[in-house]
């Protein structure tokens, strides 16, 4: 047994210290309290630098959509995922930006990589493969709708998104592109669950479960490759989708949309889609953040759906910046109380 654990809340912002403590012993818990009272750390600060840019503007996005309904019509395609990217340079740390998202917007996957020339750092709802005990795993989402702030209201949008046939077009896509490209390699694929509602900070999704079963022999690294990109970051048929995005959008991605997570020797794999994440080289941020377009779409919702999304990286940099202005006011009062001592 542990005879001190410190456990971080970081949704509530809660420390709590439980301390084992036998007979005859003397208390360590007030010293830790000292430890954790004392401001006097190093500060790491972060500020933006200038505005953010928009590299696809409002317009030209929905010109953009607007040519993936016309090859959803034509037949070329089904669906059509497409983005636009975001810049903001900043100097100081960027770390503060990862711990204010992951506040703002916890999920299942969190993460934060340095390799040296660059960071990649976010909070992704979406395993793009997970593998286990025999067993690979899909999660589609598919079907969005921006958060109003008001829980009723929430219901209510909850309601409409579960009969817009829109975006239940959209979902039913996508499942059957996951059953599919898990039929490649996997056995007894089916939907485990089906269109459930997940609830995020800035937007709802529509969220399903396809699985199937794996023998011992199947490599990973085949079904890791036949199952990528996912079909959420990309469209139906697949192939073709990606196609239409490289001429649509002109630019490369880069690490947007992209997977990360780790591959082990026991057969195992988790991956997750970069999503609700930044890229930071060169002091600069890059994110990115982007629609399923379908017959139906239309394409000032497609841009108010990216936008959704966008609103949680954006108000992590502003808490980061906010709380680095903050802890700077804390420390130069600091050092003042100091020098009148």
């Amino acid at each position: 047994l542990y005879r001190i654990v410190i456990a971080f809340n970081h949704f509530n912002s809660i420390v709590t210290i439980t301390e084992l403590l036998p007979d005859g012993t003397e208390s360590i818990t007030p010293q830790i309290l000292s430890i954790l009272a004392n401001r006097n750390n190093t500060f790491f600060p972060f500020s933006c630098r200038g505005a953010e840019r928009v590299l696809t503007d409002d317009d030209i996005f929905m010109q953009q959509v607007e040519k993936g309904i016309s090859h959803c019509a034509r037949g070329d395609v089904f669906q059509i995922v497409l983005s636009r990217k975001y810049e903001q340079d900043f100097s100081g740390d960027e770390f503060n930006v990862y711990r204010a998202l992951r506040s703002i917007n916890p999920s299942p996957y969190l993460f934060y990589f340095d390799f040296l020339d660059f960071k990649l750092f976010g909070s992704s709802p979406e395993v793009q493969l997970q593998v286990g005990d025999g067993k690979a795993s899909i999660n589609p989402i598919a079907g969005t709708v921006v958060r109003s702030g008001d829980p009723s209201t929430d219901n209510k949008l909850i309601a409409g998104l579960l009969k817009d046939p829109k975006e239940n077009s959209e979902h039913a896509m996508l499942v059957d592109l996951a059953r599919n490209d898990l039929s490649r390699h996997a056995r007894n694929v089916k939907i485990d669950s089906y269109r459930e509602v997940h609830m995020y900070s800035h937007v709802i999704h529509l969220v399903s479960t396809v699985s199937g079963e794996l023998e011992e022999k199947d490599r990973l690294y085949r079904l890791f490759a036949d199952t990528f990109p996912a079909g959420t970051l990309s469209g139906a048929p697949k192939h073709r989708a990606v196609q239409l995005i490289d001429q649509i959008e002109g630019k490369a991605r880069g690490f947007y949309g992209g997977a990360i997570g780790f591959m082990g020797f026991d057969n195992t794999l988790n991956q997750a889609i970069m999503i609700r994440s930044f890229m930071s080289r060169n002091g600069t941020l890059n994110y990115q953040a982007g629609a399923g377009v379908v017959i139906e779409s239309k394409p000032e919702k497609e841009l108010e759906e990216v936008e959704g999304k966008i609103s949680a990286l954006r108000r992590a940099i502003k808490q980061a910046q906010e709380s680095s202005d903050r802890n700077n006011g804390a420390s130069l009062l600091g050092e003042k109380q100091l020098k009148e001592i």
